[in-house]
């Protein structure tokens, strides 16, 4: 058992965010509050952001931006907005992992290409999230440090998630056929990654400035490349293509990396090889539609990601969740996790080289977790089991039985087991003490979320800090380790494993009969006008879903805060100066899943 658990801390909060939003209007009083159903937010304009975001970081003590999207409202079609507002809306939600609470929302309205300074020198963890709102919607961010494409490929015509762009095959008025294959034009990856061509960080580059923009200098140059006589020596480093077809990166995902000898000297990850614009099929679906969508995003947390599409339906629709419904969605969410994490536990040892012993150990405890799965959704991974209000049925007989069995004796036998056979090892001390290595407080400021952070000290959990569902009856740790390295953010698991299995055991102790859905249920629903964010503290960090309605039977907007993507921010900081083999257990240890990188 190791003994590096830090004492769990306890929060300031809950952060005001009535007066954290007087503070940017005191700072800035043209900023206009705004009311949009169950949100209020501030309004800013674009020459104004970038004062409103360090205004609210300084002095609002909101040091984490959580996500960036944006809205076309192009045809939209409610009486909430005026019609010659400006066509797009880019949309902030910030928080303070010190205090907790509800979110702080900015919107910045803009038209038609009017550029918005980037966010990136106040929230370095804008750097993802800013080329996605490129990337599908073609706002520029003057002073973004890549901005280029990320999920869709160079060379594709338009942006999507555009509400007047048409796939090709849906053509107006007879238009010539476009093809969205790459024009012969453009450049491969390796040429336009922001570090260059046989470049790398310079000699007195200190990590803890890393947030500072680097001049990178040419290797030759570089003064630890010099022979007995002072002269340099005539070196070059190398572009290696990991993936996006190799076994440890976890799916279809390639780290572009230039290399001196076996050490990183830059990487830049590059994905959407799986993107299938999630958000654009959510728009065209109804609201129910997209809940068996939620389930392909993360396809091992099925019912995580159900729970937090349907907590922002709900918060638009004002439902009411029955106590029976809000206890099971606590039983299969924290099962959820314990699948995540034994998943996560066993192939952070695979790319540690431990082949598939840990793994196979690890999946058949997630067996016994998914027949109960099976057993009460009829699928084992895309169980689609939730709805807004409640959950689709009720147990079946002699479920909860064998889940007590599961809960009490299965589960925290294998767990002690892992333990006992992982956290010693010598291989996973060395190979993991010290790798991959971020403070705290940058891991906040790229925006990362969930193990992650509390591996670095940091006791932030949605559950704790802005309870849902019945979270706050329950008896539970938010267990943190000191160290921030591979090793941490392999324990952290384990121990969050077995703070789920407390839960669970507590939540089918007092199981309460009673209603499973609110109100009748049906297919089609028709939310009032207006906008909400729902999040729930998901195994790999925060998940959220942001919605906004015109009281239609489809959402006008559908976003996803996805953290397996958010949380790549973090990648290329935490693996420059590490070899080769560390970085195949850093991106591990990050814990991706392609579908909901890609969307």
């Amino acid at each position: 058992m190791s003994d590096i658990v830090a004492p769990t801390a306890t929060m300031a909060g809950p952060l005001d965010v009535a007066g954290t939003l007087a503070l940017v209007q005191e700072a800035l009083p043209d900023a206009k509050p705004v009311s949009a159903g169950p949100t209020d937010y501030l309004e800013v304009a674009p020459d104004q952001l970038i004062e409103a975001l360090q205004v609210l970081r300084d002095q609002g003590g909101c040091d984490l931006l959580s996500s960036i999207t944006c809205t076309d409202y192009l045809s939209y079609q409610g009486r909430a907005r005026a019609k010659d507002g400006p066509r797009f809306e880019v949309v902030y939600h910030l928080y303070s992992t010190a205090q907790g609470g509800d979110c702080v929302v900015l919107h910045v309205p803009v038209d038609d290409g009017e550029p918005l300074p980037t966010a990136t020198p106040v929230y370095p963890g804008a750097n993802l999230q800013e080329r996605e709102v490129w990337d599908l919607y073609g706002l520029v961010f003057e002073g973004h440090p890549n901005l280029r494409r990320i999920l869709l490929w160079d060379g594709f015509e338009g942006h999507p998630m555009r509400k007047d762009w048409h796939e090709a095959y849906y053509e107006e008025d007879q238009k010539p056929f476009r093809s969205r294959h790459p024009r012969a034009d453009f450049a491969r990856s390796e040429d336009k990654v922001p570090w260059g061509k046989n470049t790398r960080y310079p000699a007195d580059w200190d990590p803890d400035d890393w947030q500072e923009p680097v001049t990178y200098v040419p290797v030759s140059q570089d003064p630890r490349h010099r022979n007995g006589t002072g002269d340099h020596l005539s070196t070059e480093s190398v572009v290696v293509n990991l993936g996006p077809h190799h076994p440890s990166t976890h799916g279809v995902f390639r780290m572009v990396v230039r290399i001196e000898g076996e050490t990183v000297i830059a990487l830049e990850p590059d994905m959407g090889y799986l993107h299938r614009n999630h958000e654009k099929i959510g728009e065209r679906n109804t609201w129910l539609m997209n809940m068996p969508f939620t389930d392909r995003l993360d396809y091992i947390n099925s019912m995580s990601n159900n729970w937090g599409y349907a907590l922002a339906v709900e918060k638009l629709m004002g439902l009411e969740v029955p106590e029976r419904a809000e206890y099971l969605r606590v039983i299969m969410a924290e099962l959820s996790r314990i699948v995540n994490h034994l998943w996560s536990i066993g192939f952070i040892l695979n790319d540690l080289g431990a082949l598939q012993t840990p793994a196979l150990y690890a999946i058949e405890e997630r067996e016994m977790i998914l027949d109960l799965f099976e057993s009460v959704s009829g699928a084992r991974m895309m169980c689609n089991y939730l709805r807004f209000g409640g959950v689709h049925r009720d147990l079946p007989a002699g479920w909860a039985e064998r889940a007590r069995y599961v809960a009490h004796e299965r589960l925290p036998r294998a767990l002690d087991q892992l333990d006992d056979l992982l956290s010693g090892n010598e291989i996973v001390n060395t190979r993991g003490r010290g790798v991959g290595y971020l403070s705290a407080e940058q891991l906040i400021s790229l925006s990362v979320t969930g193990p992650m952070i509390r591996a670095a000290g940091v006791p932030y959990d949605i559950r704790r800090c802005e309870p849902y569902g019945v979270y706050d009856r329950f008896d539970f740790d938010i267990p943190t380790l000191p160290h921030s390295d591979v090793y941490d953010r392999y324990y952290i698991r384990l121990l969050e494993a077995r703070e789920s299995v407390r839960i669970v055991q507590q939540a089918l102790a007092g199981l309460p009969e009673g209603d499973i859905l609110a109100g009748k249920g049906g297919y089609v629903f028709r939310p009032p006008e207006g906008e909400a964010y729902g999040r729930v503290e998901g195994p790999k960090g925060e998940l959220g879903f942001y919605l906004v309605s015109d009281g239609k039977p489809n959402p006008y907007r559908y976003h996803i805060r996805a953290p397996s993507y958010i949380n790549l921010n973090a990648l290329a900081p935490m693996t420059v100066g590490y070899k080769v083999a560390d970085a195949i257990v850093i991106l591990g240890a990050i814990d991706i899943v392609l579908g909901e990188v890609d969307r």
